[in-house]
């Protein structure tokens, strides 16, 4: 899809007109519905509706709207700003899956920073993305994920699985609630291991896609689940959580990946491993 589509898409919706947006733009009418009709083409849904009030966006377009202007963002970093930046310096895109790395991503960035001077990093928090298609389709370079990649494109190595102890907070559940169960969904080792051990709140069952947000949760409204020790070490110290008794830990396996033909496969596990020692 060209970049002169997306501009014209958001200047009629800024507009709200296409003569308006032709005459901004300095084109043709034409030019702009032209512009127009290829992105509705590809994308099989209209983007606007015209009436005696004007031009306005139609569900889809309010929807597309946003990717229109990160895309056009994109661009103008990768066109103009990302050949300064990136001059003499490494370039790598890593991903997590952050439920339960997004403390400890950070901290990667800066080893890798410290490590080969200048690095170039982009760190993806994406939660809903599938971390070996991404780095099978080049979307990422490397990525850590909790699932063992079966995909050819893909080679791994597994590292130390994430220790994950079952805490529940001391006397913050309302006196008419049992509390709450908080379930991070991190895949298919995680939920077996629930469904047979975890102790489940009677009340309910909270799904939180991120550790943070959830540990946050349960601190603040009462409830258990299942967490990385290094995570809740304070809260317990502290005496906001306690081990549930009798509650197995989940060793939960994690594998880096990178793509069979990535040159930068050693680098990266050298990096990892000295971080997480």
């Amino acid at each position: 899809m060209q970049i002169k589509a997306l501009e014209t898409f958001l200047c009629v919706a800024e507009t709200s007109g296409f003569h308006a947006a032709a005459r901004k733009l300095n084109v043709t009418q034409t030019a702009v519905s032209a512009r127009i009709r290829q992105i509705e083409e590809t994308t099989g849904k209209p983007l606007f509706t015209r009436g005696a009030g004007g031009t306005a966006l139609t569900d889809f377009g309010r929807q597309f709207r946003p990717y229109a202007e990160q895309m056009l963002s994109l661009w103008s970093f990768a066109s103009r700003d990302l050949p300064e930046q990136s001059q003499n310096r490494l370039a790598l895109r890593l991903g997590a899956q952050l439920s339960i790395w997004d403390p400890l991503l950070v901290d990667l960035a800066v080893q890798f920073e410290e490590e080969y001077d200048q690095l170039l990093l982009t760190l993806n928090y994406d939660h809903g993305l599938n971390m070996v298609e991404a780095v099978a389709t080049h979307v990422l370079d490397a990525a850590l994920t909790h699932e063992r990649p079966s995909d050819q494109r893909i080679i791994f190595h597994e590292l130390a699985p994430e220790n994950l102890s079952l805490v529940e907070t001391v006397g913050r559940v309302a006196a008419d609630d049992d509390g709450v169960f908080v379930n991070l969904e991190l895949g298919e080792v995680y939920q077996d291991h629930i469904r047979s051990a975890a102790r489940r709140a009677s009340g309910q069952t909270i799904f939180l896609g991120n550790c943070m947000m959830a540990l946050r949760y349960v601190l603040q409204r009462g409830g258990c689940g299942y967490f990385p020790d290094y995570v809740t070490g304070t809260h317990l110290a502290s005496g906001d959580l306690v081990r549930v008794a009798g509650a197995r830990d989940l060793l939960l396996p994690l594998y880096l990946i990178v793509r069979s033909d990535s040159e930068e496969f050693d680098n990266i596990l050298n990096c990892l491993t000295g971080l997480r020692s």
